[in-house]
């Protein structure tokens, strides 16, 4: 089905791979010096930035970049990640290189692997959707201090330096990571650079294995042979194993035993090249004559000011190493002295028996933790009974099994390289340390430094400009309205998930006059249909509607009563299309929205009068703000998490609370409707906000708020993109009317094309509870008091569900009816009103103006930063 859907762009990469072929083979003929094709497979962590920087800039004749993947089950989101990546390669000119992260294709329980696996999920866990757990990758904290917010993000330094060029994610066009791999491996010789968890190169060598023979090398960036792991979050049940190969021990087992030529370049070596502070205060002084040299300085300044980097005049490690980047240095020299001898400039290399610990001690045993055996008669992929791989396998970072009584030293050893005799391993070619540099006068110690920072600053295929010189008079400015003469309406704080109803809700709501509502602020939740740095895109709507006077507030990414790592209960949520991918990506259209000049800030930032405040940060400021005798009224569009924690931590936040529109729930009668967690079919009867934090819920539904709940009953009737569509038609075209009609149209024809998006109606339904806000009355509306419970901290078969409950002591009133043509018309009319509209329509005209000094025909209520 995927290769179906991407028939045309397989077919031009398999063409550009064949002209690539009859160029090398004529090339080879002349007897000229044929570059090596490399493949990167990346996992866009921060330091992967600078290897990629630092391989774009070698000499193209002799080592030529194919490809580059992007592994999505590791320290990145899979659409935050492709969209920085594009833009890195316009910078550097390099938009010829392909691209691909994600797929969709699953694999079966008899181990049968479909095209496009997206390396979403771990292999263990892989089954035929992209919605899953997270055994391995909760290690990794999903927010900021050096988590996956700081990544997607590289913390905000990705927005407010990179240009912005024409690629860019887009659904069912994008290809996949396993396309990508196997059209760049087929065209001929090629060498693997895998920087992150080797989900995708294992997948690739399973599938495919005629094209083993066309790797010449992979080399690995992780594992620890005879250095304990770097498990900063798991020390305690699993002291062995290192980030990248804990991220799906199984794979990284797959590429080392697959019989191709593999250097592992491990914490072995990495730890004896550590980021010193005078490395930092080298580069930062003579080191920044090029737009990459000078994006990695500023991205490796966040990363140090993150981890508290030693002061002016100290000496000594800074906590942060160049692994990925010392990675490619030793490819790079292994592959210019022709692999003879393990010659290297940078690291010294000896060759290894080496293993990769899959599953623990007892082999055999069933105790659930293996899916690979568990439940299943025949064990998947003809693995063997009581075998290496038969034993425990971690669940968690958590797992009991793993933890020792008494002892802060787990016994798990999932992802740990380890050397071993006899046939149990393998042979390896494995760095050792890194070579110090010849020049003792220097203050770069090591060999590599030297190159890193003298390759980075080569003029040689140098980066074009970075986004404040990609245009001839681009300048940030704020748009913040003048309603000194305006009066104001009730106070309003949206909280919303960032899918993609809920953006055209806020649009919605800018829209609506000053006089009737007063937005106040916004919350954004971080555990709901978008990963947490989806909050860019919120920023950007602002933006564009001259709001940037609203405050962000940055919510939790887990859910009330959870741990900060873990998934639950989003792992019901799939991770590739009709997912995170598309959410994140805003389906693709967030690319153009105009760039706001506000954007993700960590605390960590030399900035503090902009750095990013939390969503209780600005429930207090809106608080403080209210004149007397006014009351704040919450629209709420996914989960509850947000809310809960502030009832929670402000006991007296009631007092200031008119009332919560809450939209989400479905109240549950005998042989009423089914719910819509369609990834949990065993939950009949939840709804997705209810069902991502059922305790929040429960805190939030069962309160003495004055709630008005709008269920999927009610939004079901809304729930059609023919009546919206043909709504928006009959009126007048506004910026906002424009950008809605087009994300719409999208949802449309992606749910009729293909199945993965079956459910983006519901995205539809979710805007009725800000029309429902500002209008209600209007819509001939019928509200139901009801006294309800809401199930939570059960079963997942169960989670968020919300009953009929006599006992419950507090009433929420539920929408249950509406005439749905007067709703179609009062928000295509609302978003077709002149009044209100955008200050800057898309990219495009930001753009224009970016190209032409400033006149007096700036918006007057503009701001220069």
């Amino acid at each position: 089905m995927e290769q179906a859907r991407r028939k045309s762009s397989r077919s031009w990469t398999a063409a550009v791979a064949l002209v690539s072929l009859f160029a090398v083979v004529a090339v080879a003929a002349a007897g000229a010096p044929v570059p090596r094709r490399i493949l990167v497979d990346t996992d866009m962590d921060t330091e992967d930035l600078f290897a990629l920087l630092y391989i774009l800039k070698q000499d193209r004749s002799k080592f030529d970049v194919k490809a580059i993947t992007i592994n999505a089950n590791a320290w990145i989101d899979a659409g935050h990640g492709v969209n920085q990546l594009y833009d890195i390669l316009y910078m550097m000119g390099r938009d010829d290189i392909a691209v691909g992260v994600g797929g969709d294709g699953g694999i079966s329980d008899a181990g049968e692997i479909h095209p496009d696996v997206g390396g979403y999920l771990p292999m263990i866990d892989q089954g035929m959707s992209t919605a899953g757990g997270c055994r391995y990758r909760q290690a990794i904290p999903p927010g900021s201090h050096d988590g996956r917010l700081d990544t997607d993000t590289n913390s905000g330094v990705r927005r407010g330096f990179l240009p912005r060029g024409p690629q860019h994610y887009e659904p069912l066009r994008q290809p996949t990571a396993q396309q990508v791999m196997v059209d760049t491996v087929s065209a001929g010789p090629t060498t693997l650079l895998l920087l992150g968890a080797l989900t995708n190169a294992a997948v690739l060598l399973m599938a495919h294995p005629h094209l083993r023979r066309n790797v010449e090398r992979v080399y690995v960036s992780g594992g620890g042979v005879r250095v304990p792991g770097n498990l900063f979050t798991a020390d305690d049940t699993n002291p062995f194993a290192e980030f990248n190969m804990f991220c799906d021990p199984f794979a990284a087992y797959v590429v080392l035993h697959s019989g191709v030529p593999v250097t592992l370049v491990p914490l072995d070596a990495t730890n004896t090249i550590p980021v010193t502070v005078e490395f930092f205060a080298e580069f930062g002084r003579r080191w920044q004559t090029t737009p990459e040299a000078r994006y990695c300085f500023q991205s490796l300044d966040q990363v140090l000011r993150r981890r508290r980097r030693p002061g002016p005049g100290l000496h000594g490690s800074t906590g942060f190493y160049l692994w990925d980047s010392f990675t490619v240095g030793v490819a790079i020299s292994s592959m210019g002295n022709d692999e003879v001898n393990g010659g290297n400039d940078f690291a010294e290399l000896e060759y290894m028996n080496i293993t990769v610990i899959t599953s623990n001690k007892p082999y055999g045993a069933r105790d659930g933790s293996n899916p690979f055996f568990d439940g299943s008669a025949t064990p998947k992929f003809g693995l063997k009974e009581g075998g290496v791989h038969s034993g425990h396998v971690q669940t968690g970072i958590r797992d009991g099994f793993c933890l020792v009584p008494g002892s802060n030293t787990g016994r798990c050893q999932d992802g740990y390289t380890k050397e071993v005799a006899g046939s149990e391993g393998v042979r390896v070619r494995v760095a050792t340390s890194a070579k110090p540099n010849t020049d003792n006068s220097s203050t770069l110690d090591r060999e590599f430094f030297k190159s890193f920072l003298e390759v980075l600053n080569l003029p040689r295929q140098s980066g074009r400009f970075n986004i404040s010189t990609q245009f001839p008079f681009y300048r940030e400015v704020l748009y913040k309205p003048d309603f000194m003469n305006v009066s104001r309406g009730k106070p309003v704080i949206f909280d919303m998930d960032m899918s993609p109803g809920d953006f055209i809700s806020l649009i919605y709501l800018l829209k609506t006059p000053r006089e009737v509502i007063d937005v106040k602020g916004v919350l954004v939740n971080g555990n709901g249909w978008a990963n947490i740095a989806t909050i860019d895109v919120v920023y950007d709507i602002l933006h564009m509607m001259g709001r940037d006077d609203i405050p962000v507030g940055l919510g939790n990414t887990t859910a009330l009563g959870n741990p900060t790592l873990g998934c639950n209960n989003a792992y019901a949520i799939p991770l590739g299309s009709g997912g995170f991918i598309d959410s994140d990506t805003l389906y693709g259209l967030a690319r153009l929205l105009p760039i706001s000049p506000r954007r993700y800030t960590p605390e960590s930032s030399d900035d503090p009068e902009h750095r990013q405040p939390s969503a209780f940060e600005v429930w207090q400021c809106v608080r403080k703000q209210l004149d007397p005798g006014d009351k704040i009224t919450l629209l709420t569009s996914g989960p509850l998490t947000n809310l809960a924690n502030i009832s929670l931590s402000d006991r007296d936040a009631s007092s200031v609370i008119e009332r919560v529109y809450v939209v989400g729930g479905l109240i549950r009668h005998e042989g009423h409707e089914k719910g819509n967690v369609f990834t949990v079919p065993t939950n009949r009867y939840a709804e997705f906000n209810m069902f991502l934090d059922p305790l929040a819920a429960k805190t939030v539904l069962e309160s003495n708020l004055n709630i008005t709940l709008i269920p999927l009953t009610a939004q079901r009737k809304v729930a059609s993109f023919g009546s919206v569509l043909e709504a928006l038609k009959q009126t007048q075209q506004t910026p906002e009317s424009k950008f809605a009609q087009e994300l719409f149209s999208l949802l449309k024809e992606l749910q009729s094309r293909e199945k993965l998006y079956h459910h983006v109606d519901i995205f539809l339904g979710e805007v009725l509870g800000a029309v429902y806000m500002v209008q209600g009355s209007d819509l001939k509306s019928t509200v139901m008091p009801k006294r309800i419970s809401v199930v939570a901290n059960t079963t997942r078969s169960a989670d968020g569900q919300i009953v009929i409950s006599n006992q419950s002591s507090n009433l929420v009133h539920a929408l249950s009816d509406f005439d749905g043509d007067i709703y179609y018309n009062r928000l295509a009319n609302s978003l077709a009103n002149k009044k209100q509209s955008a200050i800057v329509a898309n990219f495009e005209e930001q753009k224009a103006i970016w190209s032409r000094p400033p006149d007096n025909s700036e918006p007057k209520h503009t701001k220069f930063l």
